[in-house]
């Protein structure tokens, strides 16, 4: 069975839920603690075994390309210094992968903006991590990706991650409509695009995490626009779940929607909480800030 060796990320967004910090930031480049969001999302995909990571990009994203390029100026300065430890995080990133960076020209989609990673991703399977979705492992588990690279290798299907939504949420999502096959493993049988609570019976969101057969990506060709005048992935996988079969699973990840402003300062404050350097500090604050609010 084909092995995942190729990611894409898709962080061509504008980002307009957080002007006007993003006019001239990338959403993606928002720290969460002392990293970028983005950062997260690449640590994820080389935990998972992925060796080529493409970036779709859009303009004035300039800075995450920046990011994982060599700064030779301040890596030498730390280095003499002996503070090499400061960037050591970003440079095994770095390292341990080859980071693509591919411009979206017209902001069309999530699905074509998955399509634009073809030239690297040929007739692989890969896997599509958002550039704003934070998952980190959870009870001694390996992270959402890995799950889904494993599934894929073992059963050769396209694999994808589910969560359960309230139904005030559904709007907010793509939404899977799925058969359980067995406890946390399920058949995608049909998906929708942020429909109203009305329209499925589903709760099963999309969280942003993906792995695809390359058959998805002859759909994608082929894919018309549709809600909201854009080519839309879900469009693609439910012809996908019809054709080839897709699977979906749920995690026990801590998540964060790092896009949205609670989710991303809920991931600052959890974050900081299990970092060592700030953890006592942190909750005692907040304790304290507790106390005073009532």
């Amino acid at each position: 069975m084909s092995k995942v060796r190729k990611a894409i990320i898709p962080a061509a967004g504008l980002g307009t839920r957080f002007l006007p910090a993003t006019k001239t930031v990338p959403k993606e480049m928002l720290t969460i603690v002392d990293a970028p969001i983005i950062l997260y999302v690449v640590e994820e995909a080389i935990k998972a075994g992925i060796e080529d990571i493409v970036l779709i990009a859009g303009r004035g994203k300039h800075a995450i390309e920046d990011f994982f390029d060599m700064s030779y100026e301040l890596e030498d300065k730390l280095e003499r210094e002996g503070k090499s430890q400061l960037l050591a995080r970003v440079t095994k990133a770095r390292d341990a992968a080859n980071i693509i960076s591919i411009r979206q020209k017209h902001a069309l989609g999530l699905g074509h903006a998955v399509h634009c990673g073809l030239p690297i991703v040929g007739k692989e399977p890969f896997a599509v991590l958002l550039g704003d979705e934070i998952t980190m492992e959870a009870n001694g588990e390996a992270n959402v990706t890995s799950q889904l690279v494993k599934s894929f290798e073992e059963t050769g299907t396209s694999t994808i991650s589910i969560m359960k939504v309230a139904e005030k949420d559904v709007s907010k999502y793509g939404i899977a409509e799925v058969e359980e096959k067995s406890s946390g493993f399920f058949k995608v049988t049909s998906l929708v695009e942020k429909p109203k609570p009305t329209e499925t019976t589903s709760r099963w969101a999309l969280p942003g995490r993906y792995v695809f057969d390359n058959a998805i990506m002859d759909l994608l060709t082929n894919a018309k626009p549709s809600l909201n005048g854009e080519i839309q992935l879900t469009d693609s996988m439910k012809v996908l779940c019809q054709q080839k079969g897709l699977n979906a699973m749920t995690f026990s990840a801590d998540r964060y929607d790092a896009g949205d402003k609670l989710g991303y300062l809920q991931a600052n404050i959890e974050l900081a909480l299990k970092n060592p350097e700030l953890s006592v500090e942190l909750k005692n604050y907040i304790l304290d800030l507790a106390k005073s609010l009532k």
